[in-house]
C-alpha cells in the first residue's frame, strides 16, 4: 500500500510481491481506496448545523454586528 501511495505503477508492485496477475495487486488498490473513504466517513462532522444557533435570533445582537 505504501508503494501504491508513493506512486509506483501496479505492475512494478505485482512483480515485487511476486503476483502472477496484477489482478491480485490490484486487490491492494482497492483496500487502500476503501481505507481511505472510511476514514473519511469516520471523520466527517456535520458543516451546516440542523438548527440556526440561539444568537442569530438575537435582533439586537444582529443589528450591532452589521454596523462593522
Amino acid at each position: 500500500m505504501h508503494l501504491l501511495q508513493a506512486g509506483v505503477n501496479l505492475v512494478y508492485i505485482r512483480d515485487i510481491l511476486g503476483h502472477v496477475s496484477v489482478q491480485t495487486t490490484e486487490i491492494y488498490a482497492r483496500a487502500d481506496s476503501r481505507a481511505k473513504r472510511e476514514a473519511l466517513e469516520k471523520a466527517y462532522i456535520a458543516v451546516v448545523p440542523k438548527k440556526a444557533p440561539i444568537w442569530m435570533s438575537n435582533d439586537n445582537l444582529l443589528d450591532w454586528l452589521k454596523r462593522f
